[in-house]
């Protein structure tokens, strides 16, 4: 006898509701606060549209359609900024990203737990230092009279009057802070990898590297490619503080980034309109390079996020 699939029959929404009602209350709650944070304010980007004046409020202010936007694009410095921008965050991304990745796979193979565990705790620790900090401690370092960078090489050069220098400063300070509390997102995926999968290597006789090369990488791969999505749809978003606190007069030609530039029109110049129509601009471009980015992973690692 042929037998026949009966039908599936699914409780209403409602009355599932009902069941999990503890369940969806506590969704409810980072629902809401998205909601208040994070979509509320958007009301608020129409005054990247608007001649906005405090005394007449949002809606009362004079629409004035892509004035800001043309005014942006049309800046002296526009060219600068772009290309300043793009260009910190890809020398950060193309060597800060993999740093984490080759530390975490070198942290896996340390079987001594008490020296993997101070190595951890030694790499984690300038993720703790506050931004005003470090640059306070660049400033001392690459000082041209007593400077520890000067005293090594018996130079008096002022690294942070160099221009030339700027974005190596930025993309190496950035690594020496970050890299270390990048590794345990790594970390944490390495010790999901079944033991026994080591254990047959070792029994082929497979080398530490191939261990590496066979287990650990391709369990990585997911995880790589989701934090270089996120990576690059951040990628006008160059941290601000940093940028701010070692910019000079000298090295604006690399220095001046859009973040920089918000700041200055925003709360210098209290052109409120005219900023919140670069941070869209800016907002508009990472959205765009997210979808790029997690369309060719897609294509190419077969792994899709968004």
């Amino acid at each position: 006898m042929k037998a026949v699939a009966r039908p599936v029959h699914r409780k209403p929404l409602g009355k599932r509701i009902l069941d999990n009602w503890q369940l969806y209350l506590l969704l409810l709650i980072p629902v809401v606060i998205t909601i208040v944070y994070k979509y509320g304010p958007m009301y608020g980007i129409q005054i990247a549209f608007r001649d906005f004046r405090a005394n007449r409020g949002i809606t009362g202010s004079e629409w004035v359609g892509w004035k800001w936007f043309e005014r942006f694009f049309q800046a002296p410095t526009f060219d600068r900024m772009i290309r300043n921008t793009i260009l910190l965050s890809l020398y950060s991304l193309l060597w800060g990203f993999p740093v984490p990745i080759i530390l975490s796979l070198a942290l896996n193979q340390l079987r001594f737990k008490r020296f993997r565990r101070v190595v951890q705790t030694v790499i984690y620790a300038p993720h703790f230092i506050s931004t005003m900090i470090i640059c306070g401690m660049l400033r001392i370092f690459l000082s041209p009279s007593g400077g520890l960078i000067n005293l090594l090489f018996g130079t008096r050069i002022d690294f942070l009057t160099e221009a030339s220098m700027f974005r190596t400063i930025y993309v190496a300070s950035g690594i020496w802070q970050e890299a270390g509390w990048g590794t345990i997102i790594y970390l944490a995926t390495l010790s999901s990898v079944d033991p026994s999968l080591y254990e047959a290597a070792k029994v082929d006789g497979a080398s530490v590297f191939q261990r590496i090369l066979h287990i650990d990488i391709p369990c990585l791969i997911p995880m790589i490619i989701l934090q270089l999505i996120m990576s690059a749809s951040g990628l006008m978003n160059v941290g601000f503080e940093k940028a701010f606190l070692l910019q000079t007069d000298l090295n604006k030609a690399t220095s001046d980034i859009i973040a920089v530039y918000v700041y200055d029109q925003g709360i210098q110049r209290a052109s409120y309109s005219y900023a919140t129509a670069i941070g869209l601009f800016n907002t508009a471009i990472n959205i765009v390079l997210l979808l790029i980015v997690n369309r060719i992973a897609k294509k190419f690692a077969d792994v899709n996020f968004i």
